[in-house]
């Protein structure tokens, strides 16, 4: 687990009193499960840095995100939603799902992306932005890395127009060791997702407890075989209902409801209920 970290950030965000998280599965928390099955993540996790800094009862957090949502279907369903609650911060990761589909042009999706950031830039006090993985080491989306990039430089652009915090996950390389991922390869584990937390934290410029860039401990070598023995199991379990679910036009979200507003209290009961 992440230590607390020596020295931190100093704070420049002690206003946010309201903070929504618009997103898919990465912010819906898929892979950080909490003690009833339902997923925490790290917008939850963030959100309790930045309810930690007021008054007890000062703050207001809303979770909008869905899993397996394209960009079309955020903007038409949360978009309007964080419009209406007028919040401080706004977090913004969308276009993910669509970069990873066959055919899709990243070029055409940022800017359906920065249409949605400058509606959402009219009425948060900061929207923060999010890059995708550098994804070099997962078997499925490797050789969609260049495609990845180029939708990033899109995002880190985006923000430089419309003066936005980018949350780039790219250059956070502590996610790119295995235990920050979930069994199936494409979510974040508990503690993948308390890193990007933190540094989410630090985008914002927040004191954060500990430091997402910290080495994990060192692993045992794995032979041939085990490794071999893992990718068999994960795509049995895992990637082939995934491309089942592609050839049949499902979607992972639907039938799901977003989690609307959360209490960082009961965030932290949770958490700490499975620590």
């Amino acid at each position: 687990m992440v230590d607390v970290a020596d020295d931190s950030k100093s704070d420049s965000r002690s206003e946010i009193g309201s903070y929504v998280a618009v997103g898919d599965s990465f912010t819906e928390g898929v892979g950080d499960p909490g003690p009833d099955g339902a997923f925490v993540g790290w917008a939850d996790r963030f959100a309790v840095l930045l309810a930690d800094r007021r008054p007890e009862g000062d703050f207001r957090y809303t979770n909008l995100a869905v899993r397996g949502k394209l960009l079309d279907q955020i903007v038409e369903d949360q978009v309007p939603q964080a419009v209406e609650l007028t919040p401080d911060l706004v977090s913004f990761c969308a276009g993910g799902n669509d970069i990873i589909r066959p055919g899709t042009d990243p070029d055409e999706v940022a800017e359906r992306f920065e249409r949605a950031v400058a509606r959402l830039t009219e009425i948060a006090g900061t929207v923060m932005v999010t890059t995708g993985f550098d994804t070099r080491g997962v078997p499925v989306l490797k050789h969609l890395r260049g495609k990845i990039a180029t939708y990033n430089g899109h995002v880190r652009a985006i923000a430089d127009r419309y003066g936005c915090p980018v949350l780039d996950l790219w250059s956070l390389k502590t996610v790119q060791d295995r235990r920050a991922w979930d069994g199936d390869r494409l979510h974040l584990s508990p503690e993948g997702h308390t890193r990007v937390a933190l540094r989410a934290g630090q985008v914002l410029g927040l004191e954060v407890p500990a430091d997402p860039d910290q080495p994990w401990p060192p692993l045992p070598p794995r032979g041939t075989l085990e490794v071999r023995r893992d990718d068999v199991q994960w795509a049995r379990e895992y990637l082939v209902p995934w491309i089942g679910r592609r050839l049949r036009g499902e979607s992972s979200g639907d039938h799901v409801t977003a989690k609307g507003a959360l209490s960082p209290d009961d965030i932290k009961m949770r958490i700490a209920s499975v620590a």
